[in-house]
């Protein structure tokens, strides 16, 4: 997971309320660091993670589309007489065409599972030059609904798709080309590719090029212009951006570094269930870093993360249950969580004490507990 402090201004307290923020804040350090900063943990989006919410959409930018990187040998789809059709994107970051009628035809039946004919459908409205047909054909072929699955033919369409001027097929196009496979690897030309969608407001092609500009990959390192593209995506309601432009304000990255800003995001993304980002305004909480302490909240948010498998707010909350941090203490929750953190590879000697202050029944209760906990926690993964 990811490590180095969040800054912090902690607020003044009173009383009790004070000692137990002190106590807790020299364990409730904060995880989260700035994109650029993690190394090879930076992973570019190939479509919106499932807790986003349907986006806002940014108003295209007329542009003239450079040329294109070349997509590797084969024989190219040959669409006649391109035009464009209104769009709006989906959750995923996809695209849905709007006939005139409000639907598309191809992309209703995809989204019922009638992949035969979305396939028979989109290969005759590309054949008229619909751009968004062929990005669904790209689709199928990737993902193999209804065809072979073909990474090198889902490539070719998704190339056309892009120079006709769709935007979900720039994108998929620049996520091809940033991972090499079926086309030669080649991030400049998928830096190229999310630019250009992200001019078009695709939501994740801007949170994927706010990437390649924090890190100068594919494009020349610009912490400002990673800034920008960032509150794109997360003013759009991408919650992996609205963390991550959190953790920029946080370490002052392409920003002014403002712990009440870094909290604001932090909650967005937290308030949507975004894992990461609960334990991170958990923590917030705890600490009082920009907002008014509120233990009882931090461990509702932590209770959250640790259900959906994060292990730091995992141990967190063992930690909480264990001195009573905004939670009536509980030596069995205490130990039933650590021993869920520890399995997934997060020790902590001092929750040891915890258990070993249990009697053998309620030792063996607690590990009983853990075990249906991961159990049914694989269940929910498939």
């Amino acid at each position: 997971m990811r490590g180095v402090a969040l800054m912090a201004v902690v607020l003044s307290l009173s009383g009790v309320a004070a000692a137990q923020a002190q106590e807790a804040s020299s364990w409730s350090s904060g995880t989260a660091v700035a994109p650029q900063q993690r190394g090879s943990d930076v992973k570019l989006l190939k479509r919106a993670p499932d807790t986003s919410v349907s986006p806002k959409v940014g108003l295209p930018r007329a542009v003239q589309p450079e040329p294109l990187p070349n997509a590797g040998s084969g024989t190219m789809p040959k669409p006649i007489g391109p035009t464009l059709p209104s769009s709006v994107p989906k959750s995923d970051g996809s695209t849905i065409a709007k006939t005139n009628s409000g639907s598309d035809p191809a992309y209703d039946a995809f989204d019922q599972g009638r992949y035969l004919t979305a396939l028979e459908l989109a290969q005759k409205a590309a054949a008229a030059g619909e751009p968004t047909a062929h990005t669904l054909l790209g689709r199928l072929y990737q993902e193999g609904l209804g065809v072979g699955k073909s990474d090198l033919t889902a490539a070719q369409w998704y190339r056309k798709g892009a120079e006709l001027g769709d935007p979900a097929s720039m994108f998929a196009f620049g996520v091809m080309l940033a991972e090499g496979g079926a086309v030669q690897k080649d991030r400049s030309g998928a830096a190229q590719m999310f630019d250009q969608a992200a001019q078009r407001g695709h939501i994740v092609a801007n949170y994927n090029l706010a990437l390649l500009f924090l890190k100068g990959d594919g494009k020349p390192e610009n912490p400002h212009r990673g800034a920008a593209h960032m509150r794109f995506a997360a003013e759009a309601g991408l919650p992996v951006a609205q963390y991550d432009l959190a953790t920029l304000y946080a370490t002052g990255t392409g920003v002014d570094a403002n712990a009440f800003e870094a909290a604001k995001w932090f909650e967005r993304a937290a308030a949507i269930g975004y894992a990461d980002a609960e334990l991170e305004y958990a923590i917030i909480l705890f600490r009082g870093a920009g907002i008014p302490v509120d233990q009882a909240r931090g461990v509702s948010l932590l209770q959250s993360a640790a259900s959906k498998g994060n292990v730091i707010a995992q141990n967190r909350l063992a930690r909480c249950y264990a001195q009573g941090f905004g939670v009536a203490a509980n030596a069995f929750e205490a130990a039933k969580w650590h021993l869920i953190a520890r399995a997934n590879g997060l020790g902590d000697p001092t929750l040891e004490s915890v258990i070993g202050k249990l009697s053998k029944a309620d030792r063996t209760k607690a590990e009983q507990a853990a075990e249906a906990w991961r159990e049914a926690a694989q269940v929910r993964a498939n």
